[in-house]
This record gives C-alpha cells, sequence and structure tokens, in this order.
C-alpha cells in the first residue's frame, strides 16, 4: 500500500526483541514523523496480535525475534513471521532492519510477489539512511538491492532448504532424511549436488584435496544465509 508521505500520522508497527533497538528507533522515527502512531511488540505472538488490531501502513521488524516471552531469539522466527504477513497482509508495508538481512534469501520468492513496499536495511546504516528506507518503505518501493544472492538469478528451491535444516539442524544422515522427506537417497544426493552447484563449490577440486564437502556446505550454507 502506497501511503501519501503527505499523511503526518502513519501508523508504524515496530517489531524487536531488544528494548534498545526498540527506543533507538521510535527517536529516529519522531525527528521525521512526529505526529506518527507508533506501536511495539518484541515477539511473534504480540506482533501477530499487534497486526490483527492495530493494521499499522508500516511494519518495521527485525528477523532474530523471540517466538513468546522468555524464549531465546532465532532467526528462522522472524522469517515465519514474515512469510505471514506477505501471505496474509499484501497491503502492509514492510521495512526489515537487522543486521541479518542476507537469510531472508530464504524467502526470495515471497517478496517478489508482495504488492505493497518491501525494503531492508542493516541495524547498522546512520539515521538520514535508515529514514530514507522508511520513506522508501511508505511509498511502496522494493529496495533488496543490499542482498547479493536475492537479486541474482539463484533459485532457491524449497526442498534443499529442508534439506540443509534436516542435516545441519537436526544432525541427520542422508538415509534417514530420504525417509524423512519420503524421497530415494539417490534424489537426496542430488540435492546436494545442486546446493553445492549453487554454493559455486568445485566438488572435484575439493574432493582430491581430501576436504569434508559435508563440513564445507554446511559453511557456506551459512555464510549465503540459507540456514542459521
Amino acid at each position: 500500500m502506497i501511503l501519501s508521505l503527505q499523511n503526518l500520522s502513519p501508523k508504524i508497527l515496530l517489531i524487536d526483541s531488544y528494548e534498545v533497538f526498540l527506543n533507538g528507533t521510535i527517536k529516529i522515527l519522531r525527528s521525521s514523523y512526529p505526529n506518527a502512531v507508533i506501536q511495539t511488540a518484541r515477539t511473534v505472538e504480540n506482533a501477530l496480535h499487534q497486526v490483527a488490531i492495530f493494521q499499522p501502513d508500516l511494519v518495521i521488524t527485525d528477523i532474530c525475534i523471540a517466538q513468546n516471552v522468555r524464549e531465546p531469539t532465532q532467526i528462522n522466527n522472524g522469517i515465519q513471521l514474515l512469510k505471514n504477513l506477505l501471505v496474509n497482509y499484501p497491503q502492509i508495508n514492510i521495512l526489515v532492519q537487522s543486521t541479518c538481512i542476507k537469510n531472508l534469501v530464504r524467502m526470495k520468492s515471497e517478496i517478489h510477489n508482495h504488492p505493497s513496499g518491501f525494503v531492508v536495511v542493516d541495524k547498522c546504516v546512520s539515521s538520514q539512511d535508515m529514514l530514507n528506507r522508511v520513506d522508501w518503505a511508505l511509498q511502496g518501493l522494493t529496495h533488496t538491492r543490499d542482498i547479493k544472492a536475492i537479486n541474482s538469478g539463484l533459485e532457491l528451491k524449497p526442498e534443499w532448504l529442508r534439506l540443509l535444516n534436516l542435516a545441519f539442524e537436526e544432525g541427520l544422515q542422508d538415509k534417514v532424511i530420504a525417509a524423512h522427506i519420503c524421497v530415494s537417497e539417490r534424489m537426496v544426493r542430488h540435492y546436494w549436488y545442486k546446493l553445492q552447484e549453487v554454493l559455486e563449490m568445485n566438488v572435484e577440486e575439493l574432493k582430491n584435496q581430501g576436504k569434508n564437502l559435508r563440513v564445507i556446505t554446511h559453511i557456506r550454507a551459512r555464510e549465503e544465509g540459507f540456514i542459521d
């Protein structure tokens, strides 16, 4: 949804599990939008409740957030929250403010299909850069140029992400993974091959050097934001 910048009272929902960042962002926003109506949420559970009730013009959220009170912050929580918002609230503009923006590559297609604003910004940028991104989001623009992988021709299939999670989050071996996702072990090996191709790994050279392909795949997948 495009919001006229003449509207001096945008409704903004800030989502971050750390109060210091919530307070800092509020201060920055007040400098440019003194009459903005600002609400905050520190967990996914509270954020979804706030969105339903508050119906904000703009959601500003971190990726690494807690699901509920007293639970640890996790990147996957923020990814699932964003997917929920993109599916159920296509009219809402979104600004992702995080040090983990590369992980958005996991939802590349959903971002590209979002009809309203979707902008990313690193938490380390200046206040003015932050306000510029807020303006872009409120104008309904899409700006993901900071994420190299999301703007490439990379096609990251859901089954590859599932494979990575089962292998590195749950510690499963290929035979168990195959049974878990109801495919053959040969297909699991094919998924590994495609992932390693996307990660630009020279498999034959690494084998000749005696390198552990599973370990290197894990490291490269984390570097690219495919897994936490």
